[in-house]
């Protein structure tokens, strides 16, 4: 009789290719399947009968700004409690890596940290410190546009110059051959608003030798949002490289209803080239507190704020009323700070999360004392909320989502699939309960539903909670296989 470290019997395994579910046996050995049949005879020292319950391979949180949360905080437990096993970070142009701060910590770098947080002047040293945290979750990385931006520019209100771009380069490369997934650039942010689509190019043209990828948190998601997404596909048409639109949404009420005309610049754009999107399942959004975002119809929450600690978790509107001041200089006197935007029609991000070109990603922020609860909730949202529920989507198309199509378009090998030989990063959970629990008045709440979670074969969560092993490790990039 073979031998088995973990042998799950009679699961409904839904593989992450799309395929309708099977029921199976799962063998785990080594931190691999190492076995798939109907019936498995193996003798194993943990066996788990996983009738009734869906057996699937971890999530991939292909957007996150966990960057230095994976080493403050390796239990994860925001991330591993919904089933996720991996997380990208260096989403957005920020990144923990590689950074050497020249004064104050640039918005919005300040999102992953303060900068006693930024002690990882190359790519090398940050992915040793994340194998020496050994956190909950496997972690993979983009390089930020922002941060290469900070170690080079004496001031970021303005493009690059030759020598600084090539500064760049260099650094960019070195983090590509460390085996980096790509870049990522926030260009809507201040501190990359000024960058040219020359500056970024010039960064981009490296990624295709190296089969990477560019995520872009584009120049605008509001009224030139079109001519926006025309210069993300501009850069990854000249530079020969896939596209990944960050949290694609129509931000603002006067662009409410343009998700239609949006992913049809998306599907235009894919007959020629590679390009996705990723997108969190809620109305809002949330980021720093952006002055240009300040709109009287819009509810926005704060929050963080560094000068008044005490309004987070308030209104911008009820903390403008009890300073008897407007909105905008409520605003102007809590930064820096963080807010929630509720700013994004229900109907477009349903239409733009159902697309068969979207991920899931939740864009959460670990450092917000009051996070949005997509932090906590985004992925049994999608199960319970948006495919049972809803039925935006069939279950296995959902967790293709968020296991195979992420896996494929990062170039993340050996994950996000159910396969003999793969890395045992899995999720077993209920069908018929799964949902996220946390809410805007409430959001650090676990999710219900999972029944356990194995990151590399080591079993790190369970319906009782975390069990303190943890088997995460840094995975590097692979060949980028499109779909």
């Amino acid at each position: 009789m073979l031998s088995c470290d973990t042998l799950i019997r009679n699961a409904s395994v839904i593989d992450g290719t799309g395929a309708a579910s099977e029921q199976l046996d799962v063998a785990l050995r080594d931190g691999h399947i190492c076995a798939i049949d109907t019936t498995l005879d193996f003798h194993a020292s943990v066996v788990k009968d996983a009738k009734g319950l869906v057996l699937a391979p971890g999530f991939i949180d292909v957007h996150t700004h966990d960057d230095i949360s994976v080493i403050r905080t390796p239990a994860m437990l925001p991330k591993i409690s919904q089933g996720v096993t991996t997380v990208i970070v260096g989403n957005c142009g920020i990144s923990a890596s590689p950074v050497h701060l020249r004064g104050e910590l640039p918005d919005p770098m300040n999102l992953l940290g303060g900068p006693e947080d930024f002690r990882y002047p190359t790519f090398a040293a940050y992915v040793a410190a994340v194998n020496d945290a050994r956190p909950a979750v496997n972690v993979a990385a983009l390089i930020g546009h922002t941060a290469l931006r900070n170690n080079h520019m004496d001031r970021l209100d303005r493009t690059a110059t030759q020598a600084e771009t090539e500064a760049m380069r260099v650094q960019l490369q070195e983090a590509l051959d460390g085996g980096a997934l790509g870049l990522s650039s926030g260009l809507a942010y201040l501190s990359a608003n000024a960058a040219s689509t020359e500056e970024v190019l010039a960064l981009a043209q490296l990624l295709a030798a190296a089969g990477a990828v560019y995520t872009t948190h584009m120049r605008t998601e509001a009224d030139a949002i079109l001519d926006a997404m025309s210069e993300a596909f501009t850069i990854g048409r000249l530079s020969h490289v896939p596209v990944i639109i960050s949290h694609l949404k129509c931000a603002g009420i006067a662009n409410w209803g343009r998700s239609g005309e949006v992913l049809q610049a998306l599907e235009k754009a894919s007959t020629t080239q590679d390009v996705g999107c990723d997108c969190y399942p809620y109305a809002a959004g949330s980021s720093t507190l952006d002055l240009r975002q300040v709109d009287e119809r819009v509810k926005i929450t704060i929050t963080w704020s560094t000068p008044h600690p005490e309004m987070a978790g308030q209104s911008l509107s009820r903390i403008a009323e009890s300073w008897s001041i407007s909105q905008l200089e409520a605003a102007q006197r809590l930064r820096p700070a963080g807010a929630i935007y509720h700013s994004i029609s229900e109907e477009d991000m349903r239409r733009i999360l159902r697309h068969p070109a979207t991920m899931i990603g939740s864009d959460g922020l670990p450092n917000d004392p009051r996070p949005h609860p997509r932090l906590w909730g985004t992925f049994p949202r999608v199960l319970g909320h948006y495919s049972r529920e809803e039925k935006l989507f069939s279950l296995p198309e959902a967790v293709h989502k968020m296991t195979g199509m992420p896996a494929q378009r990062f170039g993340l090998a050996e994950r996000g699939w159910i396969r003999v030989g793969y890395c045992a990063d899995l999720v077993l959970f209920d069908p018929k309960t799964i949902l996220d629990t946390a809410t805007f008045s409430d959001p650090m709440r676990a999710s219900e539903g999972i029944a356990g979670v194995w990151v590399n074969g080591v079993l790190t969560y369970t319906s009782q909670g975390a069990t303190s092993d943890r088997a995460g490790r840094f995975v590097t990039r692979s060949k980028t296989a499109w779909i």
